[in-house]
């Protein structure tokens, strides 16, 4: 068995947990609730007078049915073998017991880790696959040069979970912002999440989105639209 997480956020922990629930749900139909553990990370702040307000936010962990592991394909690509022999090594590294499985198309390659306790490869919000996928797409390019595919490293389905939590706190934070008339700063991302913020309210109506701050601290502002 595997156990699989989900992040969500909320005005309050109750709110928090129903939308990782929620996201449980949608991953694994047919969910049972009662064996869903929750860990509150954070019970939020309203703020004085609603400045500063930052959402409740909790990890909720379940155990998820193992699913049949796939042999690598016969005609893998050599820039397939080299990116799974790399990722291998880093979980052997890391002592995790855990399997590599590789997917590639003509434009990319996705790694994805499956196996049990992967949070030590995932890290805080993705901060360590980050340093892995930034890690191997240079190896790539040192060894295949500008004709290398672009790599994406995945674990335990974590890129998807993540989405789908700023996609759900993307649509709270709008609304906030809708009724209030006053801008929201979100907490500090990387690029690639900051973009999916972005991408969910570009047509929102009534809102508008920036980045502001210096890395490694840049983080999306969501503000009244100024039409």
């Amino acid at each position: 068995m595997t156990e699989l997480q989900t992040e969500a956020t909320g005005e309050t922990v109750g709110e928090a947990k129903w939308q990782a629930l929620r996201e449980l749900e949608r991953l694994l139909p047919g969910l049972d609730k009662s064996q869903v553990r929750f860990q509150v990370v954070s019970e939020g702040e309203r703020g004085l007078l609603g400045v500063g307000y930052t959402p409740a936010r909790v990890i909720a962990s379940v155990a998820e049915p193992a699913t049949e592991v796939a042999e690598p394909a016969a005609d893998e690509s050599e820039l397939g073998s080299f990116v799974r022999e790399m990722l291998e090594r880093i979980g052997s590294e890391l002592r995790l017991s855990s399997h590599v499985t590789i997917v590639e198309d003509d434009e990319s390659v996705l790694a994805s880790f499956s196996g049990a306790d992967l949070g030590l490869l995932i890290g805080r919000r993705g901060a360590t696959i980050d340093a892995v996928q930034y890690l191997v797409n240079s190896a790539v390019f040192r060894k295949f040069g500008e004709v290398a595919k672009r790599v994406a490293v995945d674990a335990a389905r974590y890129r998807e979970r993540r989405q789908a939590t700023l996609e759900t706190l993307a649509d709270q934070v709008a609304t906030r912002v809708r009724n209030s008339g006053e801008r929201e700063e979100l907490e500090p991302m990387s690029a690639p999440e900051r973009k999916i913020v972005h991408l969910r309210l570009q047509d929102e109506p009534g809102v508008e989105t920036e980045s502001e701050g210096e890395e490694p601290h840049r983080y999306v502002v969501v503000l009244p639209s100024r039409d």
